[in-house]
C-alpha cells in the first residue's frame, strides 16, 4: 500500500509542473523575472523562477484550474497588483490563442505581485526578492 502511495503522488508531482505549460499562455517562454532583470521566470506558476516545485504561486493555482488559456484567466489579476494576467502576458485584449506567435511582449509576472518589495506586494503576497530565492521556505 505504501508503494501504491508513492506512486501515485509522485505522478501528481510530475503532472502539476510541466514546464511544457509555458506552451499554453501567451510569451510562456519569456515572462520576465521580476527580481533580476534582464532575465526570464522559466517556472511561470511557481515561486521559484527556475524549478517546478510543489508550492504554486496563484497564477499556478488560477491556471490550474482553468487547463488553459481562457479569457476567464486573462481577465483575471492572480498576483493582484492591478494590472490583468493577459496585460502581464502580453494578450491585453484576451484574444492569443495557443500556438500563435503573440504580438505585444510581456510587461510583468503574472504570479508575482509587482514591484516585489513595494509595501503594497508585500501586504498581498508578504515576501521579497530575497525570500524567492529560498523559495523552499515560503508557506502555499
Amino acid at each position: 500500500m505504501w508503494t501504491y502511495s508513492l506512486v501515485i503522488v509522485l505522478n501528481i508531482q510530475i503532472y502539476s509542473c510541466k514546464p511544457s505549460y509555458r506552451d499554453y499562455i501567451p510569451n510562456g517562454y519569456i515572462v520576465p523575472n521580476p527580481c533580476f532583470s534582464p532575465g526570464v521566470w522559466d517556472a511561470v506558476g511557481h515561486y521559484n523562477p527556475v524549478h517546478h516545485t510543489l508550492i504554486k504561486n496563484q497564477f499556478g493555482v488560477d491556471y490550474g484550474s482553468e487547463a488553459r488559456w481562457s479569457h476567464g484567466l486573462c481577465r483575471m489579476d492572480s498576483d493582484r497588483d492591478n494590472k490583468t494576467n493577459g496585460e502581464e502576458l502580453g494578450d491585453p485584449n484576451c484574444d492569443w490563442f495557443t500556438g500563435e506567435i503573440p504580438t505585444v511582449k510581456p510587461i510583468g509576472h503574472p504570479g508575482i505581485c509587482e514591484p516585489v518589495g513595494s509595501p503594497w506586494c508585500i501586504r498581498e503576497q508578504g515576501f521579497t526578492c530575497n525570500d524567492l530565492e529560498n523559495s523552499a521556505n515560503l508557506k502555499p
